[in-house]
């Protein structure tokens, strides 16, 4: 064979962080020797991997073809070295899941899942829906926990569990104690948003799609927590999943705003590169999942534990 682990993880590396300085600092090792690992590669197979734009290099068509089988190929590598070595958990885990899915349930259940298995590793890594799906494209992450749709060609798709998204306010605001509150009357109000390329922005637009250019938009924010502040504030009226809203309406501290004309159900996932060697660790955290919401309709009916 004429290629060997090493090359094929330095390759990897470099295709992550399109980078040779950042893989060799990735994988502890000296940037001449990463280069050269890479050219050595190369020369032996007479193809290149990379285009070469200065110090920039850009993964080929070639070099995608190969990414995903040198990703499998280590990936079971590194099960047959765990399990050599006689280690009883599951090695190391890339796992990213979206914000109202990784601040009130990835985290349990990483927890959970490194309690029963600790000599286990997992990075749990929180960004928004586009980034989430785009990691899993990039061979970045194992598995996504994502509360937005995917449409990628490359990766795969598995519903979890329902959510719904809901409207609320501050428990003295105007609408708060009404019975039923009109499309026309959430026109009116000030609103404090999720920013674009989230899950929970977009189920928010396709239940105001016709109507989105009269939305008043005050703030857009990254964080569900800023926005519960900001509606408490009195700044608007927000709309995010009932799951990250439980405690909050539970102490009083904001109110749902009754909204039947709108459609803001939606769906978690999980997701996973169509190519993507699924290990022992996956399928064990998967099925850590499925038994942690057996039973469940909605992710707010979820037993979590109460915050104060």
């Amino acid at each position: 064979m004429k290629f060997s682990l090493r090359q094929l993880e330095i390759f990897v590396a470099i295709s992550r962080t399109a980078s040779v300085s950042r893989a060799a600092d990735d994988l502890s090792l000296s940037q001449s020797a990463t280069s050269t690992a890479l050219s050595e590669l190369e020369r032996q197979f007479d193809l290149q991997l990379f285009d070469r734009g200065g110090k920039a290099l850009r993964i080929n068509e070639t070099g995608l073809q190969l990414l995903p089988r040198a990703v499998e190929l280590l990936d079971r590598a590194k099960e047959i070295e765990h399990l050599l070595q006689g280690h009883a958990g599951f090695g190391h885990m890339r796992i990213g899941a979206t914000l109202t899915v990784g601040n009130y349930l990835a985290t349990i259940l990483v927890a959970k899942f490194l309690q029963d298995h600790p000599e286990s590793r997992i990075q749990l890594q929180v960004h928004n829906t586009q980034t989430i799906v785009q990691q899993i494209a990039n061979h970045e992450l194992d598995l996504g926990l994502i509360e937005g749709d995917c449409n990628h060609p490359d990766i795969a798709v598995q519903p979890w569990i329902a959510d719904e998204l809901v409207v609320f306010g501050a428990p003295n605001h105007p609408l708060a104690n009404q019975k039923q509150v009109s499309v026309e009357q959430l026109l009116q109000e000030p609103w404090i948003l999720r920013e674009k390329g989230s899950g929970t922005r977009e189920t928010f637009d396709k239940a105001f799609h016709s109507m989105h250019s009269r939305l008043k938009i005050r703030l857009e924010l990254e964080h569900t927590e800023a926005i519960k502040r900001a509606v408490e504030s009195g700044l608007g009226i927000g709309c995010i999943s009932r799951l990250a809203l439980k405690d909050a309406f539970r102490r009083g501290s904001l109110v749902p705003i009754a909204t039947p004309s709108l459609d803001l159900s939606r769906n978690f996932y999980f997701l996973w590169h169509k190519q993507k060697y699924q290990t022992t660790g996956m399928r064990e955290f998967l099925a850590l999942c499925n038994a942690f919401t057996a039973g469940v309709t909605r992710s707010d009916l979820v037993n979590l534990p109460d915050v104060a």
